[in-house]
């Protein structure tokens, strides 16, 4: 007997669905639109869902709305680094995603690199300037022993908002002006020349977390900006990516030992360069994966024979689990 189609399955949940987005962060416009296509899809398979665009009034819109369950759709500060998971942690309402731990850290590029190295997983050499900060830029390459080129970006925001390739002295102090206009911090590290390549994760209710094709990703001028990842026909992607299967492996591995080093849940993706002599090094994770028509996430869930809706379904999954792990009494409050 086939398996059911997924729109013969049984609903996850009875519960009424908020999905969070917009927000304030720079990378509003971008959670519009993944709100808006997470939202049609869980009303496409028949769940009670409502969209709310997320600001000051939150807690009275989660109330007269009355959602017992969050879909986070929201991207940036304030979205993606613990800030709204803790909110919603205080208020008792499952969500989709990362924890609080796992989302701050996620956020923070330096904090992230920092686990990661700890943890034998390569990431790009470098150094933090602070907003305010006289440095030269000879003692910060100095430092961090960089080279030319470097790439200078805020510590905390996503879409490539706020990064420079310094390929020359001259770019230096402009560069750093940027990315201090977002964050306090500004990360410089080495550039590290290559492919482009992510990979993507779902976690796994009762089973270890699923690792998603590998997609490359060809960007005009070998820069992946905000342009070339949200403006259609701008970018060329290939998915499966023409890896060798030893490169393969060790991404595929990499990516879920980052997921699983940060704590990470749900959905995530993980940014790496392949260097012309075929290492890979992770860039960073992003624990709030896009979901618009040109995101990454969806292109290499179909790639798996995932559809929409299904990884729709199987993120939501993961704020059902939350529930349930917070409904479980604790070992510490059982009688003995």
């Amino acid at each position: 007997m086939s398996e059911p189609r997924l729109t013969e399955r049984p609903l996850l949940t009875r519960a009424r669905i908020g999905v969070l987005m917009g927000g304030q962060s720079a990378e509003r416009d971008v959670s519009l639109r993944t709100g808006a296509a997470v939202h049609r899809s869980l009303v496409r398979r028949g769940y009670n869902a409502v969209t709310i665009d997320v600001g000051p009034m939150l807690f009275r819109d989660l109330r007269d709305q009355k959602i017992e369950l969050v879909f986070l759709a929201l991207h940036g500060p304030g979205g993606e680094d613990g800030s709204i998971q803790g909110f919603l942690e205080t208020l008792g309402v499952p969500y989709t995603g990362s924890g609080i731990q796992a989302s701050a850290i996620g956020m923070h590029k330096v904090t992230t690199k920092t686990l990661l190295a700890s943890a034998h997983i390569p990431v790009p050499g470098g150094t933090v300037v602070k907003r305010g900060e006289e440095v030269s830029r000879t003692t910060a390459m100095r430092a961090a022993k960089l080279r030319w080129p470097v790439v200078v970006k805020p510590a905390s925001q996503g879409s490539t908002i706020g990064v420079t390739i310094v390929r020359k002295p001259a770019q230096w102090r402009d560069a750093l002006v940027l990315a201090h206009r977002y964050d306090v911090d500004a990360m410089v590290e080495a550039y590290i020349p290559g492919h482009e390549v992510t990979v993507s994760i779902i976690g796994r209710q009762h089973a270890s977390p699923l690792v998603l094709p590998a997609v490359e990703i060809v960007a005009p001028g070998g820069f992946y900006d905000f342009s070339a990842k949200y403006e259609k026909g701008k970018t060329q992607y290939l998915c499966p990516a023409p890896l060798t299967a030893a490169i393969s492996r060790q991404i595929r591995m990499l990516a879920l030992r980052t997921y699983e080093v940060l704590g990470c849940e749900g959905a995530a993706r993980v940014d790496f360069r392949i260097t012309p002599r075929g290492r890979p090094v992770v860039l960073e994770i992003n624990t709030a994966p896009g979901m618009t028509e040109t995101s990454l996430l969806p292109m290499a869930a179909a790639q798996a024979e995932i559809d929409y809706d299904e990884l729709t379904e199987r993120i939501l999954e993961s704020a059902l689990v939350r529930a349930a792990r917070h409904d479980r009494p604790s070992e510490e409050g059982r009688t003995p």
